[in-house]
């Protein structure tokens, strides 16, 4: 389907002008992440916190790159299970089973980046203080 109107069928047109409107439509989204979601805001402020230590903690590139890739995985894995609730919760507000599970997949996503944190930085932490 095409719509009219719009450059080659599509809402945001194509080439530069799809690029530079994809952008607007990404920053409107933080904008709502940072402002419905509490626990975005709070995985916000670990990063941080936690981003200078990194820099402490490294042994290597690599090692700084892991680290700061398992701060940036919370966050990826956050905007989408934020973006699991808020279609689950504009598809269906009763209780339902396939919804849950979406929504308890999606939970289980955040789980799986924290405990990948956890485990990182864990090993790094004890790696700087027993060397």
């Amino acid at each position: 389907m095409t719509i009219p109107n719009e450059p080659g069928g599509k809402p945001n047109g194509k080439g530069m002008t799809r690029i530079y409107r994809a952008f607007f439509c990404s920053m409107q989204g933080f904008r709502d992440v940072f402002k419905y979601e509490a626990a975005f805001r709070q995985e916000l402020v670990l990063t941080i916190v936690l981003l200078p230590f990194s820099f402490v903690l490294a042994t290597s590139i690599e090692n700084w790159l892991a680290l700061i890739f398992s701060l940036v995985f919370i966050l990826f894995a956050e905007l989408i299970n934020s973006a699991l609730e808020a279609l689950a919760d504009k598809v269906c507000i009763e209780h339902d089973p396939l919804i849950g599970r979406c929504k308890d997949i999606g939970s289980a996503l955040v789980f799986v980046a924290f405990s990948w944190l956890v485990l990182l930085w864990g090993v790094n932490l004890y790696q700087f203080f027993v060397s």
